[in-house]
């Protein structure tokens, strides 16, 4: 989020950036023409992602304690949580909330996180107070994952200032358990993940450190006007890793993990086998900075390989203001691309993965242009229609003072970050379409959004959405596309864990293609995605097989005898592979 001139250099030459500049002003000259000759049609296109904030009983706003002195941390929240925390098969909402900032304090006011639980009819009702999950620090993100194995999903929190973690003591409450386990994080966290590095059996935790605040820095924007300051205005810190004792207690791992050589500002991270070993890794969007994937050496180490793998930098070989990332195969080869969002002037970068490394193939997919003029944060990969594809979704929100959007239905100060949403279909061969029609709901409400997280909260086998805004409500999507295909949902579990496997990969075969997804709910912007595997299969009649590749490196085979079902595997009861 390089919002000042202070920040790194442009990511294009200046002709090159003119050049995409009057491409974008004619792509949205075009838009407008075709948007006033056809707005009736819009208006009366079906939708495909229908608001359903009121109806359900979403009712929650996050509070960025906004003062008037631009505060850096105020523009950096919010995150969302799906998951199912009591156990009785769907999935709830979790949000973080912020709270007073103070020159000298974290936090002290008395603003909440909020817990809201699924009802069987669909609508939801807040549980907070009875749940004991309602910390009252400056929230960022959240991560969700079970960390003493015994079937109940905990929940740590990233503030400006001291980090949380709850415990799910399987009875509808959660208690603080923070200083029990060790834990002591007292700066400025994002993004964190659960993922087990070591394939020991838990659960340990990588947590996004984003600067050291400085909150007598000042920054302006162009004509003298106060602003939030660049990242470069502060001191960029180390990430940690944390590493689960198994004992109820982590210990920090940062250093003796090789992880203290490049200080940067985290934003966002995924935990995935990006060089196909087996062992996990982390990919780190930092600010600014360059981008680190940290590949696990098995041994407890890791050696920074971003460069190396080509997905340090973008094409022109600089780095950007990196913000949420998804992990997806948008090309169905069977092998894990990578998705990060970006400042303005910058455009999203799509990573593609050719088996050995990794290539900017933003501009070829149809996904550059498109987004050079919006600041993204939020992201998701899902197959929206059931189509066989996986299509894209965006949020977008500024970081600097602009002229208000003139739509926009936040009042100040944050009309002047507010920004359109993004919706791409993808087309079948990899290239991403740009479809306003369908998604109205979602692209037209301008505000300042944030977090993205996605799963199957209503159970009819697609995939819904839940969007956070800084100043504004939290909105919640319904999946209302008609199906065009087929789909599965997969939940799978290791027994001798009590717990989803996290991390598995699965591949869907029939008798002419297969798809390829893993078990990994951290995913998005500060966010907590639906664990469980969604394919949308297309036209398709019967599966072949459903392959498991635990994350001990069993590989196991498993027979799908339903479509459209929600279905669970589980370690030891597939046939074994080599």
């Amino acid at each position: 989020m390089n919002f000042t001139s202070t920040g790194p250099e442009c990511t294009t030459s200046f002709g090159s950036l003119i050049l995409l500049y009057l491409m974008a002003a004619i792509a949205s000259a075009c838009n407008k023409t075709e948007g006033s000759d056809q707005s009736s049609e819009i208006r009366q296109e079906k939708q495909w992602l229908v608001d359903v904030t009121d109806e359900v009983g979403l009712d929650f706003i996050y509070e960025a304690g906004a003062t008037g002195k631009y505060y850096m941390p105020e523009i950096v929240g919010s995150g969302v949580g799906l998951f199912d925390y009591d156990n009785d098969g769907d999935l709830d909402i979790c949000l973080t909330n912020g709270n007073l900032l103070l020159p000298d304090a974290a936090r002290g006011g008395s603003l909440t996180n909020r817990l809201f639980r699924m009802e069987a009819n669909g609508t939801l009702t807040d549980v907070t107070e009875a749940s004991g999950l309602g910390d009252n620090g400056y929230g960022m993100g959240l991560a969700v994952g079970d960390i003493d194995n015994d079937g109940d999903l905990d929940i740590f929190f990233t503030n400006f200032g001291p980090d949380r973690l709850y415990l799910n003591l399987g009875d509808g409450t959660f208690r603080d358990v923070t200083e029990d386990a060790g834990i002591d994080i007292p700066g400025w966290s994002t993004s964190a993940a659960f993922f087990d590095f070591d394939r020991d059996g838990y659960l340990d935790l990588y947590i996004c450190q984003y600067s050291i605040n400085n909150p007598d820095a000042k920054c302006y924007d162009g004509v003298g006007r106060p602003t939030y300051c660049s990242p470069k205005s502060y001191r960029p810190v180390n990430d940690v890793l944390l590493h689960n004792n198994g004992d109820g207690t982590f210990r920090d791992v940062t250093e003796e993990a090789g992880l203290l050589i490049k200080p940067a500002s985290g934003l966002g991270v995924i935990c995935e086998d990006l060089n196909n070993d087996g062992w996990i890794d982390m990919y780190v969007a930092n600010d600014g900075y360059m981008n680190h994937l940290w590949i696990n050496q098995h041994d407890g180490t890791f050696l920074e390989s971003a460069a190396m793998m080509g997905c340090a930098y973008n094409l022109n070989g600089k780095a950007e203001a990196s913000m949420g990332m998804v992990v997806m195969d948008y090309d169905n080869d069977l092998d894990l691309d990578v998705f990060i969002t970006h400042l303005k002037d910058e455009s999203n970068t799509l990573y593609t993965n050719d088996g050995q490394a990794f290539l900017d193939d933003t501009n070829r997919r149809g996904l550059s242009i498109s987004s050079l003029a919006l600041t993204g944060f939020g992201v998701a990969a899902f197959d929206v229609e059931c189509d066989g594809d996986l299509d894209l979704v965006i949020v977008n929100g500024r970081v600097s003072r602009r002229t208000p959007h003139p739509d926009s239905v936040v009042g100040e100060p944050w009309n002047w970050l507010a920004e359109p949403n993004l919706f791409y279909l993808n087309d079948g061969d990899g290239r991403f379409v740009l479809n306003e029609k369908r998604f109205t709901q979602l692209t037209q409400p301008i505000e300042v959004s944030r977090g993205l997280a996605v799963g199957d909260l209503d159970g009819d086998g697609d995939l819904d959405l839940v969007v956070t805004n800084v100043g504004s409500r939290a909105r919640m999507y319904r999946n209302d596309a008609p199906k065009q295909g087929r789909w599965l949902l997969v939940k799978a579990v290791d027994p001798r864990y009590k717990r989803d496997a996290y991390h598995a990969r699965l591949t869907l075969s029939t008798a002419d293609r297969a798809w390829v997804r893993t078990i990994n709910p951290g995913s998005s912007y500060q966010s907590s995605i639906d664990p469980r595997a969604h394919f949308g299969l297309g036209n398709v009649d019967e599966i072949e097989s459903l392959e498991v590749l635990w994350p001990d490196g069993l590989r196991e085979t498993f027979k799908v005898e339903c479509l459209d079902c929600a279905i669970v595997v589980r370690r030891g009861e597939g046939v074994s592979s080599p």
